[in-house]
């Protein structure tokens, strides 16, 4: 199997996912408590807003670490096996989700 189609998938998913880390960073930051200029319930909007940009982010930065376990596996020679039954994942599999770890079968 030729992985460099699946290696150009996950750095192309590595870079969007590091763009939208960088271009959400603002939403993160603590929501400053200053009546004068904001309201309550602005204040409580920001702060939900900064609760779910926080939650976004960290699952950005754990599909982060998926893909770069994957990028591992490429070196390794290891890449499009299952860790379950260690056959062959099927390359279309691969193409839904580069960084999957298991064939169907063992999904299951």
């Amino acid at each position: 199997m030729d992985v460099t189609v699946f290696r150009k998938l996950i750095l192309a998913e590595i870079a969007e996912l590091e763009g939208l880390s960088k271009s959400s960073k603002s939403g993160r930051d603590p929501v400053t408590l200053d009546q004068q200029s904001v309201g309550r319930l602005s204040r409580m909007d920001a702060m939900q807003q900064q609760s779910m940009d926080l939650a976004r982010e960290e699952r950005r930065q754990q599909r982060l670490i998926i893909l770069a376990a994957a990028l591992q596996r490429i070196e390794a020679d290891d890449y499009g096996y299952c860790l379950g039954c260690d056959e062959p994942i099927k390359p279309a599999r691969l193409q839904i989700d580069p960084a999957v770890t298991t064939c169907v079968s063992c999904a299951v």
